[in-house]
């Protein structure tokens, strides 16, 4: 079995920023959306009545990123990957006012395993090489040179991975499975 470098994105595919970034925004603002309402990636759709500023300024909130854990699964899958012999790459595009208060209260918290020398913070991900990709988000796979995993996510549902060349994953045990066959395969 070959050894991969693993790029792995951070938001809703091994946290779930999505649902407490909702529910964040539900109780600051008195509405009843729900995470699988939200169906774009732009989620000031699913909050019309809420201004632009006010939907993301919960990602600049350190209270909103402690209440963020990690998808179940991942901590431990992560972790067997990185024992079979894989590097682990974390690849976040963060802003770079939310990149301390996400690896401390999130990454470095819940996957003590990896340390800022496995994290690359970058909004161009096709420029980073690695041999597999993990996203939620179709744009981050789509022209990159590595294997790619699409994590369903409310906001990628009506994307079809198949048809772009990705293979599309809902849980932490099918990606898991999904690299070790791929790692076989190489």
């Amino acid at each position: 079995m070959k050894k991969l470098t693993i790029l792995v994105d951070m938001d809703d595919t091994i946290e779930n920023l999505c649902e407490v970034w909702v529910e964040f925004l539900n109780e600051t603002h008195g509405t009843t959306v729900h995470k699988d309402d939200i169906n774009d990636w732009d989620m000031t759709k699913a909050f019309p009545t809420v201004d632009k500023k006010q939907v993301y300024d919960p990602l600049f909130n350190e209270a909103m990123w402690k209440r963020v854990t990690p998808l179940p699964g991942a901590v431990e899958y992560l972790k067997r990957l990185i024992d079979d012999g894989h590097k682990v790459v974390i690849v976040t595009a963060s802003h770079q006012n939310t990149v301390a208060m996400k690896l401390n209260n999130v990454l470095f918290r819940y996957f003590p395993y990896l340390t800022t020398k496995d994290v690359i913070i970058t909004s161009q991900k096709q420029l980073v090489c690695g041999d597999v990709m993990i996203d939620d988000a179709p744009h981050n796979l789509e022209g990159g040179k590595y294997f790619g995993i699409l994590v369903t996510a409310p906001h990628n549902r009506a994307y079809d991975a198949t048809a772009n060349g990705f293979v599309r994953a809902d849980r932490w045990d099918e990606i898991y499975n999904i690299v070790c066959d791929y790692a076989r395969k190489e």
